[in-house]
């Protein structure tokens, strides 16, 4: 089975590509060497590069239409950045079109194609190659976790939330799989929904935990086969329930408050315990209690939110994702300084966080610092020129700024590209020989 702790590496590192080969023969080269471009090289592509590769304009990603619309934008020190992001892209998609020739019936070659193709926001001609490596592995889990993505980029939720349900059945382990289902549901049935997938998750967790503790984890994080699961003391994670037994169904927020603490207070975790086995188990834990309180946190229960958090931070103190999350549910407080603070000290441990720099630049926004709040979000956006939210949060600066026209540009381009934007980056997965 396929495990799935946490995040994946999406440009895992080769010394010498071409010494790698696959089982069953030779792989070509030119994937490989795609493969070790940086994450960057999948932002953007130049007008001039689309039409040289035969897209008519009616299919120009996002990013294109930013090269030519949005340059005024660009500082010149980015503008450098920006054209060797550009160059390295257009490097890999026609490194990725050489090995489709070498290869042409290749579903790895044709589903990394396809998932170029959706980090440039080609959303259309993604889905064209990807159905051609379904037709070879229906049950692939990567595949199928792309396709409910690109169909979320297309606002099919529910299409891609069976597609999500229907690779879970198949791969019972994999988070990956799960943290997209917990957004696919907190956008069509609201963060109750999404709460109860979290608590499943952390029982999965555990389960896999207990197992490691057994030495019965495999390398990949899935279960060995043959073992039974023995009751482990020492760790017990739980989640308030989302239902109530005397009235019914309930919001989770209606009784979250009188049971938090009952539930966090079965949460054990000795030193003697603390972080046993591999590393990604525990930044996978990290990530689901994180999740759960920003869901929390959409439904204004700051104190629930504010227990996951400190389960987190129990983790991973100085995580950058956990600093973020501070900040946020300082925001939410009223405590702005405060935020203003923990979003630096995100943006610290990791300066290329676009989602800590739209935050940041907003917060420094409302505190007055419009200059700073506006070279931050252009930072953003020139690292990531597919994210509405950092083009949104530079044209509610720019508004506020008096550039009035300047900030229609960036409302334009995020209503451009939120209309394919997937509910989760297209960089979650991974990439694999």
């Amino acid at each position: 089975m396929l495990g799935g702790w946490g995040w994946v590496d999406p440009y895992p590192h080769s010394e010498d590509p071409s010494l790698v080969t696959r089982a069953g023969g030779g792989i070509s080269p030119e994937l490989l060497e795609c493969r070790r471009l940086p994450d960057r090289a999948r932002w953007g592509l130049p007008l001039q590069s689309v039409c040289a590769l035969g897209w008519d304009r009616a299919g120009l990603a996002p990013s294109a239409l930013l090269s030519t619309r949005h340059g005024i934008f660009i500082l010149s020190p980015a503008a450098t950045l920006k054209s060797k992001q550009d160059e390295l892209h257009r490097k890999a998609l026609q490194t990725l079109e050489r090995a489709q020739q070498l290869a042409p019936g290749d579903p790895q070659v044709i589903l990394y194609v396809s998932l170029q193709l959706a980090l440039v926001r080609q959303i259309s001609s993604a889905m064209e190659q990807l159905q051609e490596a379904l037709k070879v592995c229906r049950d692939d889990a990567n595949a199928l976790h792309l396709l409910a993505l690109l169909f979320s980029a297309q606002k099919h939720y529910q299409h891609a939330l069976d597609v999500i349900n229907m690779a879970i059945t198949e791969y019972p382990e994999n988070f990956n799989l799960m943290f997209t289902k917990v957004k696919l549901e907190q956008v069509l049935k609201g963060p109750e929904e999404a709460l109860v997938t979290c608590r499943q998750m952390l029982r999965l967790w555990q389960t896999l935990y207990n197992f490691s503790q057994l030495g019965g984890l495999e390398k990949d994080g899935s279960l060995g086969e043959g073992l039974t699961l023995k009751k482990q003391s020492g760790i017990h994670l739980t989640l308030p329930d989302a239902h109530d037994a005397d009235s019914g169904s309930r919001r989770a927020s209606s009784i979250a408050a009188s049971r938090l603490e009952e539930a966090m207070s079965e949460l054990t975790m000795p030193s003697s315990v603390l972080k046993q086995g591999p590393m990604q188990l525990w930044t996978t834990l990290e990530q689901i209690w994180l999740q759960a309180a920003e869901l929390f946190m959409e439904q204004k229960h700051l104190k629930e939110a504010g227990f996951c958090i400190q389960e987190a931070a129990g983790l991973f103190p100085t995580s950058h994702s956990v600093l973020y999350m501070r900040g946020r549910l300082a925001e939410m407080k009223g405590s702005l300084e405060e935020a203003k603070q923990l979003y630096k000290e995100a943006l610290t441990v990791n300066p290329d966080g676009v989602r800590i720099m739209h935050s940041l630049g907003l917060m420094l926004s409302r505190l007055g610092h419009k200059s700073l709040a506006q070279k931050v979000l252009r930072d953003a956006v020139e690292r990531q020129s597919t994210c509405h939210e950092a083009w949104q949060g530079l044209g509610e600066v720019l508004q506020a700024h008096g550039q009035s026209e300047a900030a229609v540009e960036c409302f334009l381009t995020a209503l451009e590209l939120e209309s394919s934007s997937p509910v989760l980056p297209f960089s979650i997965i991974p990439r694999e020989l």
